[in-house]
């Protein structure tokens, strides 16, 4: 803040000098289904609505527009890019950096994906409450990738569920990385248990949750959507990322 003073003026003109706020720049994968947009515009508002001096803008990698590179030809200054992606791949290694690369106009960061996270372990937790979920074992349903980190992070997550809930937790994935949904459904059964809960790790519906919802389980529950703690997630790396923007400029200067 600058005081400035003229003569013959009784008070001073006070000036305040207040850096304007990265941009929070949420990159989906992009879906067909217009159940996918719907719920991620619903996060976004609610991303709007918790900080409403932000310029949040959603941005996809595919199949959905607008995509992101369109996105960050339309900010200028500064933004981090939050990617809606539940554990490390060749999206957030690779493709979300990449595209940033070609603008040079922004000062950019890149924040890791949201997964694991204990704050995803409530956003599962409520829904599997929602869904009528009565202490059965459970599959976390991811969508699978061949990046052994994916697997891993998956793998986390169900850990962190399985202390949460008290009952086991497994893995399993609709595409690839790992057994299937519908083989880890059978193996709790083949053991037992007379229901078997499946998880949605999705962050919205689409493809990847109805094959989730059809592997066998006795009951399944929604993808994240716009749950509460998934945008109090988002926004925690936005601020991690806003911060390392300001180290990594502190050490350069």
């Amino acid at each position: 803040m600058t005081t400035t003073s003229f003569p013959g003026r009784p008070a001073p003109v006070r000036v305040l000098h207040a850096a304007r706020r990265p941009a929070l720049v949420l990159v989906a994968h992009g879906s067909r289904d217009p159940a996918a947009a719907a719920a991620l515009g619903r996060l976004h508002a609610r991303l709007c609505g918790a900080r409403p001096e932000l310029d949040v803008r959603l941005g996809h990698l595919g199949l959905n527009e607008p995509l992101l590179p369109q996105v960050l030809d339309g900010l200028s200054g500064r933004a981090v890019l939050v990617p809606l992606l539940l554990s490390r791949g060749y999206h957030s290694r690779t493709d979300i950096p990449r595209t940033l690369s070609a603008a040079p106009h922004l000062a950019g960061e890149c924040a890791p994906p949201l997964g694991p996270d204990p704050l995803l372990t409530g956003v599962l937790a409520d829904r599997l409450a929602e869904a009528g979920w009565r202490g059965e074992p459970v599959v976390l349903a991811a969508s699978g990738s061949r990046d052994p980190d994916a697997a891993e992070d998956v793998g986390v997550q169900a850990g962190l569920l399985s202390v949460r809930l008290g009952v086991e937790v497994r893995a399993g994935f609709v595409a690839a990385g790992g057994p299937s949904v519908a083989a880890r459904v059978a193996e709790l059964a083949g053991e037992g248990h007379r229901r078997v809960a499946v998880a949605s790790y999705f962050t919205a519906p689409g493809d990847f949750a109805r094959l989730a919802a059809a592997a066998g389980g006795a009951l399944t529950s929604a993808p994240l959507g716009d749950h509460p703690l998934l945008a109090r997630l988002v926004l925690e790396r936005y601020r991690s990322g806003v911060s390392s923007a300001l180290r990594r400029t502190g050490r350069q200067g």
